[in-house]
């Protein structure tokens, strides 16, 4: 029981026995009768495991708030228990009744937060000889502590989160039974004004950079697709070998000898042993392979049965009878930097499959966290079996935590590798549910942090060059999220991508499919830009090169005006290799220094210069957007357009488009408006149509 403070004006508005969590769903031990609930009159620690669902991601320790250090002060230790009250319980009755609006969060981590604030409040107070307790503080003192934070330079978005539970303390004044400064430090302000923080901030997460990128992206598909199947394959024999392992030595003179009398068996020897002058035997192993456990003291020990099997088997060394491959079997050959072609691996035994399956895993987890646009929370909440097909496209079914309390079921789209990469790390996961969990058996509750997976992975890599021929890893500062942003630019580059984008990213918006927090994403990054425009260069090229052979093969390549320009060019170049006496290198060369403009989409292709866009009818009337260059895609206008030029490949479009308005306008149940709007998208279409010189 707690006794009142001398300092208390009122008794607390809730109970010792009031329950922290109300009107949240409990996971089912705490709805069993007498199951443990943190109450609001426990003093040392709130613990919400077992209570609340914990992410996936989030370490046992996380989930709990400790009343620690100033906070076992009786007075600030009342003040954050009244404060995370308030916090999580919005909708109670005597909250309700005095009118507190705060910006409430029952997720541990945030009560975290406000404790860890608190704590640094007292301390600051106790360094710099003001009162111990805030009813001897004044509004000003609370100012000149966010003043001293701005001096010591802690960071705008630490001082935003002390700015706000400073403010959140003074409008829950009301409900505190001990004193606090009265009044809003900052009357009219919210916490991102007071320290001068913009409403929209270009997004500070930066992209992976490119020398890091790819070798990482490869490192981990060679791990999946090249070396996942030599990896399972070993870890599944060594499970049979332990299931029909015998506990008793009973036969083992005889089975010994049947054993070695195979010239097939081979003696498995540890492979760091090889550079040595004798190599050294895998004596579990080697117990394992002739059936029996390894618990088994049968090829150890002085007496006279034992060292005769062991001069038996060292014998069988002497012979050359070695492998370090004995589980294994033949590994995958790959070519070594020394220029030899190898295995990959010197020898998977035990302890090296363990790491190895570790490898594996944090394999898995780069190719998802890096293809996929998923964040990190979302991707430890993956399950069995979470490849689904999701409007006809392959797709990771999983839970959005960030920004939601009821955590709701999403998919994002995958590419069969992210599936492959899937599959290997639900064969290598031992947690009945989770594909991302701890290897070992002993630690299935607990969370394996992206961070530290990444962190791994490179090093694994690094460490095993020499063996699998990768390249190196720079060891530069990468984090789960940063994958998130360099694939949202890397979609970027494709036409219409920004509401793909907006879907993956889970950036949805009241009436469109994307954000402003998708198009700061997407923005471009320097140290891609030049791997980017090279890439886009040579994809523009290839589909150059490929209308330029279609063109002389006497197919059609496009329509309007702006295919005719293009034939024109194909033409020129066609004559002045004949001229020439050239051959296909000729016109690869020409292709690449005549200046034909097209920027391929998914309606048409335009041929305006971007340098100088001139009969671009998206630019008339336009407010072109400060350092743009070159037309306005979203404003394209494929009927109308003197750089038109629609293809073949374009016809398909249109021709449904066509077919889907007719059908809205002879539908009289549609709105007159609705209507209207596709007699003109019809008109629009017909006239696409028309310059292609199709039958309407």
């Amino acid at each position: 029981m707690n006794f009142p403070l001398p300092q208390q004006r009122c008794p607390s508005l809730f109970p010792d026995d009031e329950p922290v969590v109300q009107g949240r769903s409990l996971l089912p031990a705490a709805r069993e009768p007498g199951a443990y609930l943190p109450r609001f009159g426990d003093t040392g620690c709130w613990d919400f495991n077992g209570v609340l669902k914990r992410p996936a991601n989030v370490k046992a320790c996380n989930w709990k708030v400790t009343f620690s250090l100033e906070l076992e002060d009786p007075y600030w230790n009342l003040l954050a228990r009244e404060l995370m009250m308030l916090t999580c319980n919005q909708r109670h009755p005597e909250v309700l009744k005095r009118g507190i609006v705060l910006d409430g969060s029952t997720d541990p981590r945030t009560l975290n937060h406000i404790a860890s604030r608190l704590r640094t409040a007292a301390r600051w107070a106790r360094e710099n000889g003001l009162p111990p307790y805030p009813d001897g503080w004044t509004v000003e003192d609370l100012r000149q502590r966010i003043t001293g934070m701005v001096t010591e330079g802690s960071s705008p978005e630490t001082i935003r989160s002390h700015v706000g539970t400073l403010k959140s303390l003074a409008a829950a004044t009301l409900a505190l039974s001990l004193p606090w400064p009265e009044g809003d430090p900052w009357p009219g302000q919210s916490a991102r004004q007071v320290v001068e923080l913009a409403g929209r901030r270009a997004i500070a997460t930066p992209a992976v950079p490119p020398k890091t990128w790819f070798p990482l992206i490869r490192a981990a598909w060679a791990y999946i697709h090249d070396f996942a199947p030599d990896v399972l394959r070993t870890d599944g024999r060594l499970r049979e070998l332990r299931a029909a392992a015998r506990t008793s030595a009973d036969g083992i003179d005889e089975r010994l000898e049947e054993w070695l009398a195979d010239p097939r068996n081979k003696i498995p020897v540890h492979a760091e042993s090889l550079d040595g002058q004798a190599p050294e035997v895998q004596w579990n192993l080697l117990i394992l392979l002739l059936g029996y456990g390894t618990c088994s003291k049968a090829l150890s020990g002085r007496c006279p049965s034992r060292r005769r099997r062991r001069t038996l088997i060292m014998d069988a060394v002497a012979e050359g009878r070695t492998t370090t491959h004995a589980l294994s079997g033949e590994l995958v050959q790959v070519a070594r930097p020394d220029g030899i072609t190898a295995p990959w691996h010197p020898g998977l035994d035990p302890r090296a499959l363990f790491d190895a399956k570790t490898a594996l895993r944090d394999a898995a987890f780069t190719l998802v966290v890096g293809l996929s646009m998923m964040r990190d929370s979302e991707i430890h909440e993956i399950l069995r079996d979470p490849v689904v097909e999701h409007y006809s496209t392959p797709a990771i079914s999983s839970t959005k935590i960030k920004g939601t309390t009821n955590r709701p079921g999403k998919h994002w789209w995958i590419a069969e590798p992210l599936a492959e990469a899937l599959a290997v790390a639900e064969a290598v996961s031992l947690h009945p549910e989770r594909i991302f969990a701890p290897v070992h058996t002993t630690k299935q509750d607990g969370a394996v942090l992206g961070v530290r997976m990444l962190k791994s992975f490179v090093r694994f890599v690094n460490a095993n060059r020499s063996w699998t021929g990768l390249d190196e890893i720079p060891a530069t500062y990468i984090r789960p999220h940063m994958f998130r942003r360099t694939m949202a630019m890397l979609t970027d580059q494709f036409p219409g991508s920004e509401i793909a984008t907006g879907i993956q990213l889970k950036h949805l918006a009241t009436r469109a499919l994307a954000n402003a927090t998708t198009r700061g994403y997407a923005a471009s990054d320097k140290e891609w830009a030049k791997y980017l425009e090279d890439a886009l260069d040579n994809v523009k090229f290839r589909k150059i090169k490929d209308l330029y052979e279609r063109h002389t093969a006497g197919e059609e390549i496009g329509f309007g005006p702006g295919a005719d320009r293009v034939k024109d060019a194909f033409d020129q170049i066609t004559a002045t290799v004949k001229a020439r006496n050239g051959d296909a290198r000729t016109a690869d060369t020409l292709l690449r220094t005549t200046r034909i403009h097209i920027r391929f989409g998914m309606l048409n292709n335009c041929t305006a210069d971007h340098n100088n866009p001139v009969g671009a009818v998206c630019l008339e009337n336009a407010v072109v957007p400060e350092g743009h260059t070159g037309p306005l895609d979203e404003r394209c206008r494929p009927d109308r357009c003197a750089n038109s030029m629609i293809g073949p490949e374009h016809l398909p479009i249109y021709d449904s488009h066509q077919r889907k308005q007719l059908e809205i306008i002879n539908d009289a149940s549609i709105p007159a408006c609705r209507r209207d709007l596709a007699e003109r998208e019809l008109g629009i279409t017909r006239n696409v149509l028309k310059i292609a010189g199709q039958d309407q």
